[in-house]
């Protein structure tokens, strides 16, 4: 009976020892709801908090997949890499704690890719007379600075190209610039192509962007 009692007196002081415990340290929970934005192309960085529970903590995917280019470091719960295709990915992460028994916690999360470069139509192409004229707005998303390029042909239904616009330049990361376009190609009915490249001199990276109309335009002969 002596040994039963000693027995049941160790359990309950282990039960006290192991609630004392899990109170000090408290529910695992996670303190940050979203990740950042990722630009293609471009290094990724992004870090899911949580506090409480017992470290180390071990990090995985429980859902979902993460953007092509992009991996989970399982013991930080860190996500780098450098995504490559765009869209938005939706993903659930799971985050188990080193206690006894272990705490776990599952989040769900999304990581939008955007392009570094992209070019849109700012004024959309048409005709005056025998001009065809329009303009673009190239935006430089990537985390540099960029030498950019930008290119705007007209393509003739016998694929006769004229150049519309040209211009180069260095495009600040963030900024954007509006690019006017008109010439006179010719009577005939054209597809306006504008094309943008950007290098970057600091990471040698180069960014593409492209535009055309979905319709041909018509220049009628002067009569």
């Amino acid at each position: 009976m002596r040994s039963r009692s000693v027995l049941c007196a160790v359990v309950v002081w282990l039960a006290a020892i192991f609630a004392a415990s899990l109170h000090a340290q408290g529910s695992l929970r996670v303190a940050r709801a979203s990740l950042p934005g990722a630009i293609a192309g471009t290094n990724y960085r992004g870090s899911v908090v949580v506090n409480g529970g017992a470290q180390p903590y071990t990090w995985q995917i429980a859902d979902g997949k993460l953007p092509p280019g992009l991996k989970l470091n399982p013991a930080r719960g860190s996500i780098v890499g450098i995504p490559s295709t765009l869209g938005t990915y939706n993903f659930s992460l799971a985050v188990t704690d080193s206690g006894i028994p272990a705490q776990r916690v599952v989040r769900a999360y999304a990581i939008t890719v955007t392009a570094a470069l992209t070019i849109d139509w700012k004024t959309p192409p048409v005709v005056h007379g025998q001009m065809l004229e329009g303009s673009v707005v190239v935006s430089n998303l990537a985390q540099q600075d960029v030498t950019l390029t930008v290119i705007i042909m007209g393509v003739n239904q016998i694929g006769r190209a004229t150049a519309l616009g040209y211009q180069e330049f260095t495009l600040a990361s963030g900024a954007e610039q509006v690019i006017p376009f008109g010439s006179s190609p010719g009577p005939g009915t054209y597809i306006v192509h504008a094309d943008a490249v950007a290098e970057s001199a600091s990471s040698s990276a180069i960014y593409r962007a492209r535009k055309q109309t979905a319709q041909s335009l018509a220049i009628e002969a002067p009569e």
